[in-house]
C-alpha cells in the first residue's frame, strides 16, 4: 500500500513567519507533527511519502504513485485543503482526512472518502482494520480521549528537516481552563493528559540523531496544565538531557499563572525554555469575566509579564478585541498595555467564534454568526456580529496595528523588554548561516527598510546596555518586519 501524506499550505499569516523565514533561507516554520505521528501509526510494511505543500509542490507523479492520500489540516489551511482534495479526486485518488479542520467541519467536504476524526490514536485503528477487511466506513469519530502515553514517535525521517526553522513536540493535550472562545477543550478535554518523560526524550533523540540542533516548540496549548508531572518528571529529564547534548532552545505556550511559581520558571529556564506564548486577551476585567478567562482575573498582568521575563522567558502574547463588554476605549487600553508591558510579539485580533466553542453556540442562538471563521487571528475578519458599531470596531483595530507595529513603537517595546529580560541559560548553537542571515538583515532592514533608523538605534543602544542580547535584537527586528508586512497585507 502506498500512502501519500499531504499537508496543506499555510496562507501568509502572523504565525507563518513567511517574511521572516526568507532571512534564514527556510521554507516553513514547523514540520507537520500530527501527520508524521499518524504516519508512525500506519502499518510498517506500507510505503509512505510526505508532501508538505509549504515546502514542496504536489506533483502529478505523487498522486499517480499513491493508493490513498492522507490529509491533515487546521482551519487556517482550509483553502489549500480544498484545492488538494480536488486534485486528488481528479486523479481518482481516495482521500482520508483528519485533524482540527475536518473534526470541526467534515460536513463541508463531500468529496472526502473517509474521515478519521478526533484523536487518531482512537479512530485510526478501527479504520485500518475495516480497510483491511474491505468494509471501511466514511466517518470514524469518538467522544473519548486517548492515552497519549501510547502515542508513537513521529516519523521525522519522512520530512526534509533542513527546510524548517523549528521542530515541534507535544507533551500534553487538554487544558484545565474553559475560555468561551477557545476550542481546545472541545477537541482535547479539560483534563491535561501527558506523555512520559521517556517519550519526550525519545522524540528529542530521534531528530537530534538526524542532525537537528535548532529550536524546538512544545506545541501544548498549556504546558503547565499539569504542573506536578512537569516539575517532577519532564523538566528534570530535560535539564539532564541538555547537559549531555549540544543545548537546544525550547519555547511553548502557558497560562499567566506561570508567574506565580518561581521554582517552575527557574526549572523551565534551566531546561532550555526561553520564550512562552500567553493568552492575555484583554486588560479589561469585564472582558475577562465575559470570556470566562478566570485565570487572568484579579491579577496585575503587567507585573506578571515582567516576573516571567525576569526569569529568562520572553513573553509573547495574544490579545482580542470584540467582546460584548468592549467600548471604544478598549483600543487605546490595549495599546497602552502592550507598550507598557514590553511584549514585543503581540498578536492582536478580532474576536472569532470557532465551531464547537461555547461562544459559537451562544452567538448562534443570538443570531450573531456570520458563517465560518477564517482561522487567521489577525487578518482583520470576524465571523461574529459585534455589539460595537462595525466601522468603529474595524477602525479601532486598524489603529492598534498601526501603532504597535510602527517602527518607532515596536523598537521602543524591544528596549522595554530588554530592560527586564534575563539572559536565558541555554543558548542556540551558532551556525555559519547566521552570518549570512545577518548580511540579509543589514541590507533589507538596515539599508532598504523604512525602519532602518530605528534598527541602527536599537543595535547601538543594545551594544551599550545589553550587549549579550545583540543577536536577539536582530531576531526581533526580523519579527517586526514580518508583523508589519502581515498587517499591511491583510488590514492596513
Amino acid at each position: 500500500m502506498n500512502i501519500l501524506l499531504i499537508y496543506p499550505e499555510f496562507p501568509d499569516t502572523f504565525w507563518s513567519f513567511k517574511h521572516a523565514l526568507k532571512f534564514i533561507r527556510k521554507k516553513a516554520s514547523f514540520p507537520p507533527l500530527g501527520l508524521l505521528t499518524v504516519a508512525a501509526m500506519l502499518p510498517p510494511e506500507w510505503s509512505k511519502r510526505l508532501v508538505d505543500v509549504n515546502v514542496t509542490r504536489l506533483k502529478d507523479e505523487d498522486l499517480l504513485w499513491a493508493d490513498y492520500a492522507f490529509i491533515s489540516s487546521m482551519v487556517i489551511q482550509r483553502t489549500s485543503a480544498q484545492q488538494i482534495i480536488r486534485r486528488c479526486k481528479e486523479a481518482n485518488l481516495k482521500v482520508v482526512a483528519g485533524g482540527p479542520l475536518f473534526t470541526s467541519e467534515h460536513e463541508q467536504f463531500e468529496h472526502v472518502d473517509h474521515f478519521v476524526l478526533n484523536e487518531a490514536e482512537l479512530t485510526l485503528p478501527p479504520f485500518l482494520e475495516d480497510l483491511n477487511n474491505n468494509c471501511a466506513r466514511r466517518i470514524y469519530t469518538t467522544s473519548q480521549f486517548a492515552d497519549i502515553q501510547e502515542t508513537p514517535t513521529p516519523l521525522w525521517e519522512l520530512a526534509d528537516l533542513r527546510q524548517y526553522a523549528s521542530m515541534s513536540i507535544q507533551y500534553s493535550r487538554g487544558c484545565p481552563y474553559h475560555c468561551e472562545f477557545c476550542n481546545v477543550t472541545s477537541l482535547f478535554g479539560r483534563r491535561p493528559r501527558t506523555k512520559t518523560a521517556e517519550q519526550i526524550i525519545a522524540e528529542l533523540d530521534s531528530f537530534y540523531r538526524m542532525g537537528w540542533r535548532g529550536p524546538v516548540f512544545f506545541v501544548d496549548d498549556n504546558l503547565i496544565g499539569s504542573k506536578k508531572n512537569l516539575k517532577e518528571e519532564l523538566l528534570p529529564a530535560l535539564i539532564t538531557w541538555q547537559k549531555e547534548h549540544v543545548p537546544i532552545p525550547f519555547n511553548t505556550e502557558a497560562s499567566i499563572n506561570l508567574a506565580d511559581d518561581d521554582d517552575l520558571m527557574r526549572m523551565m529556564s534551566e531546561a532550555g525554555f526561553d520564550a512562552v506564548f500567553i493568552g492575555i486577551e484583554t486588560p479589561d476585567t469585564d472582558g475577562l469575566a465575559e470570556c470566562n478567562k478566570k485565570q487572568n482575573k484579579n491579577r496585575n498582568l503587567i507585573e506578571d509579564v515582567r516576573r516571567i521575563q525576569r526569569a529568562g522567558l520572553q513573553v509573547q502574547a495574544g490579545f482580542i478585541v470584540g467582546f460584548d463588554s468592549d467600548t471604544p476605549s478598549i483600543f487605546q487600553r490595549q495599546i497602552d498595555f502592550i507598550q507598557k508591558s514590553g511584549i514585543v510579539s503581540a498578536m492582536i485580533g478580532l474576536l472569532q467564534a470557532p465551531a464547537g466553542t461555547k461562544l459559537y453556540e451562544r452567538l448562534k442562538q443570538e443570531g450573531r454568526l456570520l458563517g465560518q471563521m477564517s482561522g487567521d487571528n489577525v487578518d482583520g475578519t470576524t465571523n461574529i456580529i459585534p455589539t460595537m458599531d462595525m466601522d468603529t470596531f474595524q477602525e479601532g483595530y486598524k489603529n492598534i496595528l498601526r501603532y504597535i507595529y510602527s517602527p518607532e513603537n515596536y523598537y521602543q517595546r524591544i528596549k522595554t523588554f530588554f530592560r527586564e529580560y534575563k539572559m536565558p541559560k541555554v543558548k542556540a548553537q551558532f551556525e555559519f548561516s547566521h552570518i549570512l542571515a545577518l548580511f540579509r538583515v543589514i541590507y533589507h532592514i538596515g539599508i532598504m527598510g523604512n525602519e532602518r533608523t530605528q534598527f541602527w538605534k536599537l543595535l547601538l543602544w543594545t551594544s551599550f546596555h545589553r550587549r549579550e542580547l545583540l543577536s536577539l535584537s536582530v531576531t526581533l527586528a526580523i519579527y517586526g518586519h514580518h508583523f508589519r508586512k502581515i498587517s499591511e497585507l491583510h488590514v492596513l
